[in-house]
């Protein structure tokens, strides 16, 4: 069995930290070993704990969270996987935590389930640094899902479904201006109705587009998709 991913939640209020270790356990890939409430703390139960995960509050009591970040990446030289989970929506702010290698933001309040979906991608890289760790060359494919966290899955779907096919599906997505229904991704692709709808549920499940269900004048739903 494979271990556990190992996590630190950082968070000033003690309510807030204690619902986000909740969150945390409530996934069967990772355990919290710790919380730590000021950026003081946060720093040493780095420095203990070497944690593989830390999610990270900018607004703390002594210092920010940001600087926590900066202490981390140059004086400790560590490379720890990071979560944001913070209030902070400013452009300076965020700039400056993708520039530390930030890849998750979420803004409070936030939800179980987005955090649990940032969860299941940090697990994935892990994933997929355990099954190349001895390979000394990688693919274009392999390094876009560890800088990337895209999904693997998208690039090998199951059985049934066409990597190509899917891979015109997500084009799609992302290049129309508005969401789209079933029918409509059909017509631009040049595929059934049904044919199109199962590669748009696959790329829902794992998590790469969204879908909303629209309800009309017949009162059944058009179920609306949209890259995530």
């Amino acid at each position: 069995m494979t271990a556990p991913i190992r996590v630190l939640v950082i968070d000033d209020d003690f309510a807030v930290a204690h619902l986000h270790r909740q969150f945390v356990d409530a996934h069967d890939k990772f355990e919290v070993v710790a919380e730590a409430h000021t950026g003081a703390a946060a720093l040493d139960a780095i420095d203990r704990l070497n944690p593989d995960l830390v999610l990270l509050d900018f607004y703390l009591p002594d210092f920010s969270g940001l600087e926590v970040l900066s202490r981390l990446r140059v004086e400790q030289a560590r490379y720890t996987e990071v979560i944001a989970v913070t209030a902070a929506r400013d452009i300076a702010s965020v700039r400056q935590a993708r520039a530390n290698g930030i890849r998750h933001y979420l803004i409070k309040p936030f939800t179980a389930t987005a955090l649990r979906e940032r969860l299941d991608e940090v697990a994935r890289s892990y994933q997929t640094l355990d099954s190349v760790r001895r390979v000394e060359t990688l693919s274009q494919n392999i390094v876009d899902n560890l800088i990337l966290g895209t999904h693997q899955t998208r690039a090998l779907p199951p059985k049934g479904l066409s990597a190509a096919t899917l891979e015109l599906v997500s084009r799609a997505l992302a290049t129309a201006p508005a969401d789209l229904s079933a029918a409509e991704v059909a017509e631009i692709i040049g595929m059934s109705r049904v044919g199109a709808r199962r590669y748009l549920e696959h790329l829902v499940h794992v998590g790469t587009a969204l879908v909303e269900p629209r309800y009309g004048s017949t009162g059944r739903p058009v179920h609306r998709y949209r890259a995530r």
